[in-house]
């Protein structure tokens, strides 16, 4: 007779540690952002996105056309900094 005892604590770790992996490999497929997906990252409305960080001269952001863009990653680090206080108005 075979008797299998599995550790819930350890498989809880290694899935969530799966799912993370996973997550930041979606998260780096998105060069750019569009509008509604910066809308989305910040839990943000477009009124207060503008209210709050939009105009800052260090915010990246580049208009094609109608529609705005923001590089991911310069925008990430942008919205972390500037959420943590460190940014300057």
């Amino acid at each position: 007779m075979i008797e299998v005892s599995i550790n819930e604590a350890e498989v809880r770790q290694l899935a969530l540690a799966k799912v993370e992996e996973h997550l930041k490999k979606v998260d780096q497929e998105l060069l750019f952002w569009d509008r509604k997906e910066l809308e989305r990252r910040t839990c943000m409305s477009w009124p207060t996105i503008q209210k709050e960080f939009f105009f800052h001269s260090e915010f990246p952001k580049r208009k094609v056309g109608a529609k705005w863009y923001f590089p991911a990653d310069e925008a990430t680090r942008f919205l972390l900094n500037w959420l943590s206080g460190e940014r300057v108005d």
